[in-house]
């Protein structure tokens, strides 16, 4: 069966991803099933998706009383799945202003063009820059290609958008030495995530929130990975007390469903984007609002972010066991239940294999880094397992 399908999607899907040779058919709870049966406890959430993990039936039936009502309008007209949906991320963030995308990519180009209209709208000049991290990623298209910091992602699509300069993460002396009169933003991760899972320290992340305001410049957060509860905030960014001008979302906003979102403080919302500057089809349809409705009232009523600030502290733990034990993994970085361990000395591509067929899903970052997303509603009994499992595959 497995091998069948294998060569079906291999003759008929653009190459444009090594998939592992594994077929997912189902999941439930926090376990995946491939089509012979095998279970794998999942520890990788469909990169940072999976929140609730699978087959919550809450969930489920919201989507299932959407379909019988309806999926798409366009943003023609109003519906009451996107209202509801609006308002609850406005009240989750504590900011103003909302528009739904397709993806988190999506997402980042409306934060471009955002910055680049509120800069516009001061001089009426083309000339405005935007502040970028090195090791940094956003997305795969043109303008989310063009702010990511990594030439390799980048070298085959050039010429890149223009007026783009690139600053060290955490090196707040890197961003201030980049700052002039044309530029109009920083952007950049709260956490970041493919480079390497590396959180933003304090000092660096209220830095860059003080220069954007003394030079009135836009601070734009890409929380696309990092956010919906992932790190032990809502937000990451809330935990640092900094709150940006524009905060990108997706992943876990829908836990499943393809909606990303750029959402702006009143600053931004007023001085930026206005009918006829951006638009979508599908962005914001009443399907994929009715998922991110009914995620965000399970994150209230379920206490998820309270949650993964409990187990976070226990896989730390026992993550930070594993570096004590084994030598070739130097360090352990990240926050709440975005984790990685460096790896060094072994390919980190040969322990995701190991693991996978140990019946584990983990996934790598940065070249030599082991990522976990697990779900957000993992109990200690599931860290027991994958330490277990990923001792196996140590082995």
């Amino acid at each position: 069966m497995s091998n069948q399908v294998i060569n079906k999607a291999e003759n008929a899907i653009l190459h444009t991803y090594n998939r592992f040779q594994v077929v997912f058919d189902k999941g439930e709870g926090v376990y995946l099933y491939d089509t012979e049966g095998k279970q794998y406890l999942d520890f990788a959430s469909g990169i940072g998706v999976q929140s609730l993990g699978y087959s919550n039936e809450e969930y489920k039936q919201a989507l299932k009383d959407q379909i019988d009502k309806l999926t798409h309008i366009s943003n023609l007209y109003y519906s009451d799945p996107m209202a509801e949906a609006a308002e609850k991320v406005v009240k989750a963030s504590g900011m103003s202003r909302v528009f739904f995308t397709n993806s988190g990519t999506e997402a980042i180009e409306g934060a471009i063009k955002a910055v680049r209209k509120y800069a516009w709208l001061k001089d009426g000049q083309h000339d405005h820059e935007i502040i970028a991290m090195n090791h940094s990623f956003h997305g795969r298209s043109m303008g989310a290609l063009s702010v990511t910091g990594n030439k390799k992602y980048q070298e085959p699509f050039k010429p890149m958008i223009g007026n783009v300069k690139f600053a060290d993460f955490n090196d707040l002396e890197s961003v201030k030495a980049l700052v002039n009169e044309k530029t109009c933003a920083i952007m950049m991760e709260t956490v970041q995530g493919e480079g390497g899972i590396y959180p933003a320290t304090e000092e660096f992340l209220k830095g860059v929130r003080q220069i954007c305001d003394e030079n009135d410049m836009l601070l734009v957060l890409d929380e696309i990975q990092c956010g919906m509860g992932r790190t032990g905030a809502m937000f990451a960014w809330q935990a640092y007390g900094v709150q940006p001008d524009i905060m990108t979302c997706a992943k876990a906003l829908g836990c499943g469903v393809p909606v990303g979102a750029f959402v702006l403080n009143e600053k931004a919302a007023l001085g930026t984007l206005v009918p006829g500057d951006h638009g979508t089809t599908y962005g914001g349809n009443p399907f994929v609002c009715a998922a991110v409705s009914k995620v965000l009232d399970i994150f209230e009523k379920d206490k998820i972010v309270e949650h993964v600030k409990e187990i976070s502290v226990y896989l730390e733990e026992q993550l930070d066991a594993l570096v004590k034990e084994y030598d070739f993994l130097e360090a352990r970085r990240g926050k709440g239940l975005m984790q990685g361990l460096v790896v060094s000395g072994r390919p980190v591509g040969e322990i995701v294999s190991e693991a996978l067929e140990n019946g584990l899903v983990v996934i790598s970052a940065g070249g030599n880094v082991l990522r976990m997303l697990p779900p957000l509603v993992i109990e200690t009994k599931h860290v027991d397992e994958m330490i277990e499992k990923l001792r196996k595959s140590f082995s």
